[in-house]
């Protein structure tokens, strides 16, 4: 005769069990509440974000780096270790300080750095010589502080919001582009490409040139970067030259459709230039953004 396989018992079983023995159930039972509330108060809390959008709060220099002849990558240390900076991705921040007239200065930044990152920011900025933040900026030592409030900004990010992304860029206006490419493609659920048209004076004058072209090496099936020159070398130079033009667009952005939105960011002449070219292109409003 086979041997005959016991079942498991059932809920009900168990029930009954419990209800028949439950002066050695309860002891049991409140053991494993007492372990699970005491591993649940154990668990790290998640520090508050940093930011305030009600509130300038001052943080600290502690690296500043010429990256060029007049640009500098500062990182900015946070109150605590493991908190973030607490700013969403397309968003920016203000820095607020006093001009040598005694006078508030405000102007709006966008981070380089991840909101991923813990404890420190970081911002690569121009140094104009009438520039009043940019005079600032340039005379700060490491541990000197300054103020800041955010986030602020009308573009909200979201992933595979839009299939593809044309980005037009000059000077510093590269700092937002780069952290909503860089957002896009650390997201391996996210599946948009971009295409970036970037303007400067000169070849030095190419911010974050070493990140960029890293992107492009791990993604380049995602991401395509065409860089143009005012003044470009003699030799050997393999992008654009003059200024961005509404042909160039045109031959290297995703024609206008559904899904596609072109964003820009620059001096004004050069924002407004692009704007035209895009509205001449068939680009509708709903497809363009500036920050």
């Amino acid at each position: 005769m086979a041997p005959t396989q016991s079942l498991p018992p059932s809920l009900d079983d168990l029930l009954v069990f419990a209800k028949a023995n439950w002066q050695l159930v309860l002891p049991v039972v409140v053991i494993i509440l007492a372990l699970a509330l005491v591993l649940l108060l154990k668990r790290p809390k998640e520090k508050k974000p940093f930011l305030d959008p009600s509130e300038f709060k001052p943080l600290p220099l502690t690296e500043k780096t010429y990256i060029t002849h007049n640009t500098v990558r500062l990182r900015f240390s946070l109150p605590d270790p493991k908190q973030r900076l607490g700013l969403p991705i397309g968003q920016h921040i203000t820095f607020l300080a006093k001009g040598d007239d005694g006078k508030d200065i405000y102007r709006p930044y966008t981070p380089v750095s991840d909101d991923d990152q813990l404890g420190s920011v970081d911002f690569v900025i121009k140094i104009y010589p009438q520039g009043k933040m940019s005079q600032v900026i340039a005379k700060m030592r490491v541990g000197d502080t300054m103020l800041m409030k955010g986030p602020k900004g009308r573009f909200i990010y979201a992933p595979n919001m839009v299939k593809n992304f044309g980005m037009l860029a000059g000077g510093t206006g590269i700092t937002p582009m780069f952290q909503v490419l860089n957002a896009v493609l650390k997201d391996p659920k996210d599946r948009t490409r971009i295409t970036l048209l970037y303007g400067n004076l000169t070849e030095d004058d190419i911010l974050l040139r070493k990140e960029l072209d890293q992107l492009v090496a791990m993604h380049g099936d995602r991401l395509s970067v065409f860089h143009v020159l005012n003044n470009p070398p003699a030799s050997g130079w393999q992008g654009g030259s003059g200024f961005i033009t509404k042909e160039m667009i045109a031959e290297r952005l995703p024609a206008p459709g559904p899904g596609h939105m072109v964003l820009r960011c620059g001096p004004t002449p050069m924002c407004n230039a692009m704007k035209q070219h895009l509205d001449e292109l068939g680009f509708g409003e709903e497809a363009q953004f500036q920050f």
